[in-house]
């Protein structure tokens, strides 16, 4: 590693998982508009795919507005790593995170993922080839152990390995993954949360910068990991729950920023939409990412049957977006978050 680099580590007090099918440039770019301060993560993006893949920019092209942006790799090659951070900082991502979480059959089968956990002598190595061919920060995403092994032996050799060529930043989901037996949904759910065990991480290693990750959906969870740990990552939550983003700003980072509406969000990805539309993509690739904004709101099932009902029809447009929004009522949602507030803790 050059020692004589001195990576610009992007805020990572809170930000959002990479989720394969879920964190692509659109959802990104609607997260965006709620919140100025999150770091955002692509989708896992294969070396392979971006060395041998036909089209570079359909994994790595993004909008400028999606910064702090940072790039999820999967692979366990050390030279097709250190290449594609190379391309990366072409790309001008803010940062380089290395997967070493994901427990589906498929990324195992290719030596990518969770099974890293089990071969931390070559993630170190993947680390510094990584680090040689970049000025900007690598990271690392990993699990607290895998299948039988003891998280609480396995998880400070990790750590320890790899910080020892030079990575000092680590996310780490306070769960173990099961390669064999559990699908990748289960294995978001079932193995019970260990997040003691991250924040004596961060207690032994204080040089480390230690995000948790897993299960967190709230704001005053995050606040509480905060007293232990560097940053918060969220995942389904702020997928299946977007609106989530929109005070985070506000709450974590201090921010005088007023808080955007749910209905100033969706207006406001529309001049999006439309651009997007007209270099040829689907209004229901886009949509999707913004079924969730009115979850728990009056009138959010109409708001997501009408879009799900008609986004797919050929020729469909803005317009889709702006007849679901029209049957959602603002006084009604001001209403009820007045009632809410009265009954609130």
């Amino acid at each position: 590693m050059n020692t004589e680099k001195t990576p610009n580590y992007p805020n990572r007090r809170f930000s959002v998982a990479p989720m394969m099918d879920w964190t692509d440039r659109h959802y990104r770019y609607f997260a965006r508009l709620m919140s100025k301060e999150a770091l955002l993560y692509t989708e896992m993006v294969t070396t392979g795919a971006i060395l041998y893949g036909k089209n570079r920019d359909r994994f790595l092209a993004y909008n400028d507005s999606e910064h702090p942006l940072a790039l999820q790799l999967g692979g366990s090659n050390p030279e097709h790593l250190a290449e594609c951070s190379r391309i990366a900082t072409e790309y001008g991502y803010d940062e380089i995170n290395l997967n070493v979480g994901c427990p589906s059959d498929r990324v195992q089968n290719n030596m990518i993922g969770a099974c890293l956990m089990a071969h931390k002598e070559l993630v170190a190595d993947c680390i510094e080839a990584m680090q040689s061919a970049t000025d900007k920060p690598v990271t690392v995403k990993c699990r607290i152990g895998i299948d039988d092994q003891e998280p609480a032996e396995l998880l400070p050799a990790f750590l320890e390995t790899i910080m020892a060529r030079g990575c000092k930043n680590f996310t780490i989901h306070a769960r173990k993954a099961w390669l064999d037996g559990l699908s990748p949904k289960e294995n978001r759910e079932i193995p019970p949360l260990d997040y003691n065990l991250v924040y004596q991480m961060k207690e032994q290693y204080p040089q480390l910068e230690i995000v948790i990750n897993g299960g967190i959906k709230s704001f005053s969870e995050m606040q509480e990991h905060l007293n232990s740990v560097d940053g918060v990552m969220i995942g389904r939550e702020a997928y299946q729950n977007p609106y989530l983003l929109a005070e985070v700003d506000q709450r974590l980072f201090n921010s005088d920023r007023d808080v955007i509406s749910r209905h100033d969000a969706v207006s406001m990805m529309l001049p999006y939409i439309e651009s997007q539309l007209q270099n040829g993509c689907y209004l229901g690739h886009i949509s999707r990412h913004m079924l969730g904004i009115f979850q728990g709101c009056a009138g959010g099932r109409k708001f997501r049957r009408y879009i799900s009902e008609n986004a797919y029809k050929a020729g469909a447009g803005p317009e889709v977006i702006e007849q679901a929004l029209a049957l959602v009522s603002e006084q009604a949602i001001a209403d009820q978050q007045y009632q809410d507030s009265r009954y609130a803790d």
